[in-house]
């Protein structure tokens, strides 16, 4: 798996977001800046960051402009800080990613010790196997984003939370109150883990009711357990306290209107204990969820997703084995836990449910990783299903079985290497994957160095299109970009258009005016109809079209 991702690194090109976040983290790190890239806690960025303290790349200035919200001087500075380091593109894109590989191997880790701990050795190694194998987990684990993290970060939470619960110890406590940190510093979406934690400790207090001693410690762990918290989220944002700046209260004005000085007040009373932009990171989290986001789903369309976007999209984006053995692993966990009141299988099926419970009543339908929290605990059930196979059945149907799973997740593992972002299945083989998904799902920027390559052999230094994060890396690769997307005027022909599968599919089309009339949504995400009908000279990595014009 480390092979894997390395090479992939080597080939790919940094994806529409890391555009953003290396810029970020590297501020955030070595400038105390946590204003820019909000949306995100500071902390994968940060660590990603850390390999740019040998590279040294150079740095533009970012002083605070009072007129710029978190959002533009976002967007805004990672173009100078690109520019800026244009003779070290390749390195300053490179080593950030590195820094990834040992999260996702950590991952595994976990994986293991938590499936060992719960089933036995021989699940253990079948759940690191499962997860090798994996495509979605194989697509991110290089990428500088939280959503790997993250999915460690939930798993691992729930890990410390077992062993807590089997052995009440400071050490467990202080580990379990690490764990809780880590997870509210990695995504914002994971402070559901709170209300999880409290609901635990309460519970456990009142099966503590008759013995004092315990119930005396329990409230002193929790007690340092919320100090460790607050400590950590302070330590990460370098223990500052800025108020917001006018502009991005300004931002949260127009957002919400008429809750806006009870919101102000909250982050300015609660900023006593923790960073304002801690806060102001998780209400930007609840505008953008609210708000919804342009999506497509079966070729359908609309802003504020479906409930049931996500399972549709994990049939379609994982391997057709582990698809199957998910569900019988599921159905397995089920029967045992009420019928043979096997209790090992809550610390499995709850986690699975609260994370999907959460994702079904999102509306940030924009890619299968936004799930992958839900992936462990699915390998889990899943080599649990598979060891008992070997251990109690029949040894040859569990060895002939694990055989099958294993040899066609290889399988699909091999012929898709390495462009395992638009990776799906048999089930989606009988129209182009961008019919399906959006967004992320099939393209995310990540196959423009192949594009490039294709261009240079042929003498091109320039090119038409509309691609994710073309708009930034292709200049830094020395070919000009004139963008189709809207609200843009191409006033240079080209001999090649190059259009992102996102962009076929039409969801990641910006609204915009034509003749002074805003074109409906139909308009809109039909933009590149015409492209969808012709036959492409190539395509690179299964996300990004290249038509010859003339």
């Amino acid at each position: 798996m480390s092979i894997q991702l390395f090479a992939a690194i080597s080939r790919k090109s940094i994806t529409n977001d890391e555009v953003v976040h290396i810029p970020a983290g590297y501020y955030h790190l070595v400038a105390g800046d946590f204003q820019l890239n909000n949306e995100h806690p500071p902390l994968v960025k940060m660590w990603a960051a850390l390999s740019l303290l040998f590279v040294q790349p150079n740095e533009p200035n970012i002083a605070a402009d009072s007129e710029a919200n978190f959002s533009a001087r976002t967007w805004g500075f990672h173009q100078e800080f690109w520019f800026a380091n244009r003779a070290r593109f390749q390195a300053v894109s490179y080593w950030p990613r590195v820094m990834m590989v040992p999260i996702t191997l950590m991952l595994g880790l976990i994986i293991f010790l938590f499936t060992r701990r719960l089933f036995g050795a021989t699940a253990a190694l079948i759940a690191v196997a499962l997860f090798t194998l994996e495509p979605n987990l194989l697509a991110h684990g290089r990428i500088v984003h939280t959503d790997v993290p993250s999915t460690l970060a939930f798993l691992l939470f729930f890990y410390a939370l077992f062993n807590y619960s089997h052995q009440s110890s400071w050490r467990n406590a202080i580990l379990l109150a690490l764990a809780t940190s880590v997870a509210l510093l990695t995504k914002f979406s994971m402070v559901i883990l709170v209300p999880v934690l409290c609901c635990y400790a309460i519970g456990r207090f009142w099966m503590l009711r008759s013995n004092r001693a315990e119930r005396t410690t329990l409230i002193k762990q929790a007690l340092a357990t919320i100090f460790i918290i607050i400590l950590a989220i302070n330590m990460a944002y370098y223990f500052q306290r800025p108020p917001l700046s006018s502009s991005d209260q300004k931002w949260l004005r127009s957002n919400s209107p008429s809750a806006a000085e009870t919101i102000d007040k909250g982050i300015r009373a609660a900023s006593y204990v923790v960073p304002p932009y801690f806060l102001f990171g998780i209400y930007n989290v609840v505008v953008h969820n609210r708000g919804g986001h342009a999506a497509s789903l079966l070729g359908t369309y609309g802003n504020n997703g479906w409930w049931y976007y996500f399972p549709v999209a994990f049939a379609l984006k994982t391997t057709l084995p582990f698809l199957m053995l998910s569900v019988a692993a599921v159905l397995w966990a089920l029967w045992s836990l009420f019928a043979r009141s096997d209790r090992r299988f809550l610390w499995l099926l709850i986690p699975l449910a609260i994370y999907t419970l959460v994702s079904l009543t999102g509306h940030i339908n924009i890619g299968i990783r936004h799930f992958l929290p839900a992936f462990p605990f699915l390998i889990i059930l899943g080599a649990a299903f598979l060891s008992r196979f070997i251990q109690e059945r029949s040894r040859v149907v569990g060895v002939a079985l694990v055989t099958i799973i294993f040899g066609w997740m290889l399988v699909e593992v091999v012929r898709t290497f390495p462009n395992y972002t638009p990776y799906m299945n048999q089930l989606a083989s009988a129209k182009p994957h961008w019919m399906y998904l959006s967004d992320s799902n099939v393209e995310w920027g990540d196959d423009v160095l192949s594009l490039v390559n294709y261009l240079k052999v042929r003498g091109e230094t320039s090119v038409r299109g509309a691609l994710s994060g073309g708009w930034s890396t292709l200049p830094e690769y020395g070919i000009d970009y004139i963008s189709l997307a809207p609200p843009a005027s191409p006033t240079k022909d080209t001999k090649y258009v190059a259009i992102g599968a996102s962009f076929l599919n039409g969801s990641t089309v910006p609204n915009f005016e034509r003749n002074g009339r805003v074109l409906t949504d139909e308009e809109r995400v039909n933009l590149f109809d015409s492209y969808r009908h012709r036959v492409p000279e190539a395509i690179f990595g299964g996300s990004i079209y290249l038509y010859r014009e003339h």
